[in-house]
């Protein structure tokens, strides 16, 4: 009975794949993928030495400010609503990982999603795709500026990559998940494609 939990978390990890596919289909949001390996969808890797800090964005809701959330753990991760595969496959492990914590745990711990595609994420989609995955994930976007720059203190990297030919573009992003501790400072950083229940695991440890 010990393996339970572990195939619990990838069987949810695999409905919530499977439901954000058919999000990502069913609405048509997303550009056709560019020819080449994975899409032509390149992962980057973090381009400085992260610092974090607090930042102020727009939800659907309003404002929202990572010191909002002083006193709880904050779970960051930056992507973006047209993302074929990374992004999806991300946001389906923090979902598996928030549901394998208990009802007291997981109201200690703050998810929030960042677009690096402010342009083409309004708020009402980024709103609706962060809570298809889970109801706890927080939309944020803003000004490209300000975005770039609350990036580039978590060390997060992105650009933009036009295709020719192509109806839309890609953005080709690093995929980490930052951990934000009670008191607003960046934590730890988790690795991309982390195992839901591990991920689980370092939420508990850091409460």
């Amino acid at each position: 009975m010990k393996g339970k939990p572990h195939v619990t978390a990838l069987l949810i990890l695999l409905i919530l794949l499977l439901l954000g596919t058919l999000y990502w289909l069913v609405v048509g949001m997303a550009p056709s993928e560019p020819e080449g390996a994975d899409g032509g969808h390149e992962r980057l890797e973090l381009v400085a030495e992260p610092v974090g800090g607090d930042f102020t964005l727009i939800s659907k809701q309003g404002e929202v400010s990572l010191s909002d959330f002083e006193g709880k753990l904050v779970l960051i991760y930056f992507g973006y609503v047209f993302c074929p595969d990374v992004c999806p496959d991300s946001l389906a492990r923090v979902a598996a990982a928030l549901e394998q914590l208990d009802d007291e745990a997981r109201a200690q711990v703050q998810p929030l999603f960042v677009s690096i595609d402010p342009e083409r994420d309004t708020l009402d989609h980024l709103d609706h795709y962060a809570r298809w995955f889970h109801e706890d994930i927080v939309g944020l976007t803003g000004d490209p500026e300000v975005i770039r720059e609350i990036a580039d203190r978590y060390g997060a990297a992105y650009r933009k990559v036009e295709e020719e030919g192509q109806a839309g573009y890609l953005v080709d992003h690093s995929s980490f998940f930052y951990l934000v501790d009670r008191q607003g400072e960046l934590d730890e950083i988790l690795p991309h494609g982390m195992d839901p229940a591990e991920m689980a695991a370092a939420l508990r440890a850091a409460l």
